[in-house]
């Protein structure tokens, strides 16, 4: 718990606000969040969503608000006059120094055990997956008949019926009465619920009763009425009390309708939707026939115009039949008559390329003795000159030179001396004669020429 040093009255001096927050401040420690039991009174809902309403008895009233996020998690709307049980956390509005409970939590008066009743049940089943999407099934869109379980003697029934019979009159309906308040009311709901499944005289089942307090709507609430709407082979729409109403029998159904009115809205067509939806599809009809004929129309008129009498086809097969034939005989001949001038233009051209046998053999004989003259002529100028190099070749033979007489003086590398000074004093060279060669070695006169060392 917070303490506070209060100042002394003779000095110090606070502010509003400090006080305020102070007492705020001790409220919220020293009083835990507690349940209060009263009636509503002075309710105002605000546009932001929040309720503030005083809780009063016989001796007192205490200022309340409840926030959005809170109250929308009711199972209820509050209401002027309704006995209430709430737990909130008591605390001091600082602005107007206004002492008030932050409520969190709302009942109905005496309801407690009831909520937590409904609270573990709710809890157990859904955790058994009666609760769960996958398992929910879908409305028929045309439904041949329709079930429906609740009193004979109850609003619900005939706003059911009427509306019913407003969307689609054509559609059965199969009461499937039962007590819908009461002790055996449970019981009476879970077995009509099961003669319906088991009968299957219809395509849908609504189970509904009109609004009214939790212990009203308790039979909805109840373990018997859950199992047998999960076990029904047919496809369930609950529609019990009004839009803030929720029961156990709502979680487990295919599908919640937040009124008796909503439930048969949901499991009948629309007899004016249909009947305009029927009368674009029959307009859509009519205008693909219309398109369809008109196209086969022309389709027709196209065929009937390359339709012709089978006496005419054959005339125009005939006719064209002696044309082309014609034609043939034409070109035949055409090609004949092409065909005896080119063969008389290749025997005048063979005629004109063929050889004269004679005459090439005397031509052949005349040009043999021709080329047996210019042959023998040749020859003689060959022999004479022939005779002419020898005597050259003879003249200019070396061998025929040293056969005189001479001597060629070739030195070591066997190059031949043309001059004199080319050889050293002392130097060694060969003299090539006419029948063999000796070695010779050079003297000079002294000093005359260079000589090789010794």
């Amino acid at each position: 718990m917070t303490r506070y040093n209060f100042p002394d009255q003779s000095q110090d001096v606070i502010s509003v606000s400090s006080l305020n927050r102070m007492a705020r401040d001790l409220l919220e420690a020293g009083i835990p969040p507690v349940w209060i039991g009263g009636e509503i009174s002075n309710l105002t809902l605000a546009a932001s969503g929040h309720a503030y309403f005083s809780l009063k008895d016989g001796g007192a009233q205490l200022r309340c608000v409840m926030f959005r996020h809170k109250l929308s998690l009711l199972p209820f709307r509050p209401q002027e006059g309704m006995q209430v049980e709430l737990r909130g956390q008591v605390t001091l509005y600082e602005a107007r120094g206004e002492f008030q409970i932050n409520v969190g939590e709302m009942r109905a008066a005496g309801l407690g055990r009831l909520y937590e009743a409904f609270e573990r049940l709710k809890a157990r089943l859904q955790a058994e997956g009666l609760f769960d999407n996958a398992r929910k099934r879908e409305l028929p869109a045309h439904p041949a008949a329709i079930g429906i379980v609740t009193s004979p003697a109850a609003a619900a029934l005939r706003d059911v019926v009427s509306t019913l019979r407003r969307r689609m009159p054509g559609i059965p309906l199969i009461l499937y009465p039962a007590q819908v308040q009461g002790e055996t009311s449970a019981r009476q709901i879970a077995d009509a619920i099961r003669q319906a499944g088991e009968r299957r005289e219809v395509d849908v089942l609504i189970v509904c009763r009109g609004g009214g307090s939790i212990e009203d709507l308790w039979s909805f609430n109840e373990e018997i009425v859950a199992r047998a709407v999960a076990a029904c082979p047919i496809p369930t729409v609950s529609g019990v009390g009004h839009e803030t109403d929720f029961t156990i029998c709502d979680f487990v159904a295919d599908r919640r309708a937040p009124t008796p009115t909503a439930a048969a809205e949901l499991v009948s067509p629309n007899r004016e939707h249909l009947a305009i939806q029927l009368e674009q599809t029959k307009r859509a009809l009519e205008r693909a026939l219309g398109r369809l004929l008109t196209d086969k129309a022309q389709q027709l008129d196209f065929l009937g115009r390359r339709l012709t009498h089978p006496g005419a086809r054959l005339q125009t097969q005939r006719e064209r039949l002696n044309t082309l034939s014609q034609t043939l005989r034409q070109r035949v001949h055409a090609a004949f008559e092409q065909g005896r001038w080119r063969l008389q233009l290749a025997g005048t051209r063979l005629a004109r390329h063929q050889p004269d046998l004679d005459a090439g053999r005397q031509a052949l004989r005349q040009r043999q003795d021709a080329l047996i003259r210019a042959r023998d002529r040749l020859l003689e100028r060959r022999a004479q000159r022939l005779a002419q190099l020898a005597a050259t070749l003879t003249a200019l033979n070396p061998d025929a030179v040293l056969a005189r007489g001479y001597a060629i003086v070739q030195k070591q590398d066997g190059h031949a001396v043309k001059n004199p000074a080319e050889l050293l004093n002392h130097e060694k060279v060969t003299l090539r004669l006419a029948e063999g060669s000796t070695e010779a070695r050079i003297e000079h006169s002294e000093g005359a020429q260079a000589q090789l060392p010794f």
